[in-house]
């Protein structure tokens, strides 16, 4: 399918703005495989969107799971995003095992059922944001980077679940662990209800306290990072602005980067690398 790669990278464009920015900045033979990749995990992120109810959520990330496992190889052909990652996975040597994780923890979007502990919330963060930051790392520079990429994708899932607390909130969905809800006597009837509290908005303050020393953590090894591999962490450098905006703005009402200072931090990241996890 000669287009596949093309329409991941209008996928990506239109779905995850941040990541298609930082690709400009990897060798151009190398952007088509990290399209496909962004591709894929816009599609698996989106589900519960896509789907509406877990049922026909759970079809499509099953759908996924086969597609990697090589038993959709008709349909995968035929699908540009599958088509293309195949392609990507082949020839970069990626780990299915690592897909089909990132996949699995995906299950966790299509129900309302709470996040139960800070250690679970590492987990999903790490199968799905690190994996992904990893993954991308491996296609630029052959590594995975990981002592960045762990702590950094956990720094950046959490900011960004932080950010969409809202739209999580209304759709009765809680990705703040129940155990730092209790510690600070928040009940998540009153989250959906939509009423802050002194009890909220310490829970989210610890949240970003522990994103906070994620990202300290990525920080210290960030010099060690492949040059090739930069562009896969660039959109890191959003993290640490966007806890800055947060721990300023009320839980229902968080606080955006503006797309030009977004891009404005991908650049400049992209200059220095030691501002991508600063």
């Amino acid at each position: 399918m000669p287009d596949a790669f093309a329409y991941c990278a209008d996928l990506v464009r239109a779905t995850d703005r941040d990541r298609f920015i930082a690709t400009l900045f990897a060798p151009a033979e190398r952007r088509g495989a990290l399209h496909a990749l962004y591709a894929f995990n816009s599609e698996v992120a989106r589900v519960r969107e896509v789907a509406r109810e877990p049922l026909p959520g759970e079809i499509r990330l099953q759908w996924w799971s086969e597609v990697i496992s090589g038993e959709r190889g008709e349909e995968a052909r035929a699908n540009p995003v599958a088509s293309a990652l195949l392609e990507t996975i082949a020839h970069h040597g990626l780990a299915a095992g690592r897909l089909m994780a990132l996949i699995e923890a995906r299950r966790f979007d299509l129900y309302d059922d709470p996040m139960e502990s800070l250690a679970a919330l590492d987990v999903y963060a790490a199968k799905t944001a690190s994996a992904l930051f990893a993954l991308a790392a491996q296609i630029l520079s052959g590594s995975d980077a990981e002592a960045v990429t762990g702590p950094a994708g956990i720094a950046y899932a959490i900011a960004g679940l932080i950010r969409a607390f809202p739209l999580h909130s209304a759709r009765r969905q809680l990705y703040l662990p129940a155990e730092v809800l209790e510690r600070h006597q928040t009940h998540p009837h009153d989250i959906f209800a939509g009423r802050s509290s002194a009890g909220l908005s310490a829970a989210l303050a610890e949240l970003r306290d522990l994103a906070s020393r994620h990202l300290d953590t990525a920080r210290e090894h960030v010099t060690a990072l492949p040059q090739k591999a930069i562009p896969a962490l660039l959109p890191v450098a959003l993290v640490r602005p966007l806890l800055d905006r947060l721990a300023r703005s009320e839980p229902f009402n968080p606080a955006e980067i503006p797309p030009w200072r977004r891009q404005w931090l991908i650049w400049r990241a992209a200059r220095n690398p030691a501002r991508i996890a600063a």
